[in-house]
């Protein structure tokens, strides 16, 4: 299996496995039970990666909280700012192009009377700062953009946009979680109020994220999602899990050895080769600043479907893996513009560290015949051949 679907996912490194290992076994303590040995290593481990963390980001301790992952923080954050500031307003400013954990909960919270603005983004995916600053009223209590996109790898201004909201004076929340280790990534250049992570997009364990929220003159207020004990401040009660936050605090210390120009050497390898040697190919936002490892190739008239089925020993994506199984095109690329037919026709590769040259090579070798096996069987493609179709 050659695995280009880091964006989904990523292999779990070697060293952080070993961290969590005796956290698993010998010391298998609730990180809570302070009064014996067990308990206290437990939440001395805990501890530690939570620093480990906050010197990744250049940020202090007591602004990470632990979480499940990016999903659980996106809806901590949008349901949780949106019942404490109702006494200033209900208006949530977020774009068309972000994660569904975003969309669908600012959708749920239209039913709870929010008033939410879905920003447009150009052909390129960004949105336009003017659209920004026009949206936000007195009524804004929340910006919700993401830094990178986990379709097509695209940008945004995040340093513009967190200097606009400051400006305005409203809370900016950053979900940030395609950045970490794919990018250089530093609080303290970016000044995000709210951040979220999830530690398997950075080769540690599934089911571990963090929130940031900067500590600030006024604090910002977040309603807790769950509730029961006094973990995390009173934010996020449930028992710890401990070698998941271990993993991730292992896993977040390595990332500040990766060389992100290596990543992107390799990355415009592979779309130099199939744009040159596959016709009818282009890359989604290529020109734009994009995460170091990601490609969205729209390859005219061979649906992605058809593509992964010709090449089951690659994994690559069609889109964002939490919405793999549905059957309609990439809300993404629809509102960059593109039709139905080429975001079918849309696959995403994101690579890793652990990605070879090798391996890319071998992954073009095995991918052009399968294009090609598909277009030669297909009436529509032959069309297109004969200008027939645009």
């Amino acid at each position: 299996m050659i695995y280009l679907d880091n964006n989904a996912t990523t292999r779990l490194d070697d060293a952080a496995l070993e961290a969590m290992l005796p956290f698993l076994k010998e010391e298998y303590g609730n990180a809570s039970s302070l009064q014996h040995k067990l308990g206290r290593q437990a939440n001395q481990a805990i501890e530690r990666a939570r620093q480990f963390i906050a010197d990744t980001l250049q940020v202090q301790s007591k602004e990470i909280f632990f979480t499940s992952g990016s999903t659980e923080v996106i809806n901590t954050v949008l349901r949780g700012v949106f019942d404490r500031y109702q006494s200033k307003g209900n208006h949530i400013i977020t774009c068309q192009t972000e994660h569904k954990a975003v969309l669908t909960t600012c959708r749920d919270l239209e039913k709870k009377g929010a008033k939410v603005t879905y920003l447009p983004v150009d052909r390129n995916g960004i949105v336009a700062l003017e659209d920004l600053k026009s949206a936000i009223t007195a009524q804004t209590i929340l910006v919700c953009l993401m830094s990178a996109n986990n379709e097509t790898g695209i940008l945004h201004p995040i340093k513009e946009i967190t200097e606009l909201c400051r400006e305005k004076d409203v809370i900016f929340f950053c979900d940030s979680t395609q950045s970490l280790g794919k990018q250089a990534f530093d609080l303290t250049t970016l000044p995000i109020d709210l951040c979220c992570l999830s530690a398997h997009k950075f080769h540690g364990p599934k089911g571990a994220g963090v929130l940031f929220i900067r500590r600030k003159t006024k604090p910002i207020q977040i309603a807790p999602l769950h509730t029961g004990g006094d973990q995390e401040q009173g934010l996020r009660g449930g028992t710890y899990n401990v070698p998941a936050i271990v993993g991730m605090g292992e896993a977040i210390r390595l990332t500040q050895k990766v060389d992100f120009s290596a990543i992107e050497n390799l990355r415009n390898h592979l779309e130099d080769r199939i744009l040159t040697e596959i016709e009818d190919t282009f890359v989604n936002g290529k020109q734009e600043h994009r995460i170091s490892n990601t490609s969205n190739i729209t390859i005219k008239y061979v649906r992605a479907s058809q593509l992964m089925t010709k090449i089951p020993n690659i994994a690559i994506a069609s889109g964002s893996a939490c919405v793999s199984g549905s059957r309609d095109p990439s809300h993404v690329l629809k509102a960059m513009g593109h039709t139905d037919e080429d975001a079918f026709c849309s696959i995403r590769i994101s690579l890793s560290r652990y990605t070879t040259l090798a391996e890319i090579d071998h992954a073009i070798a095995l991918i052009k015949p399968a294009i090609q096996s598909i277009r030669d069987q297909s009436p529509i493609w032959k069309m297109y051949k004969n200008g027939l179709l645009g």
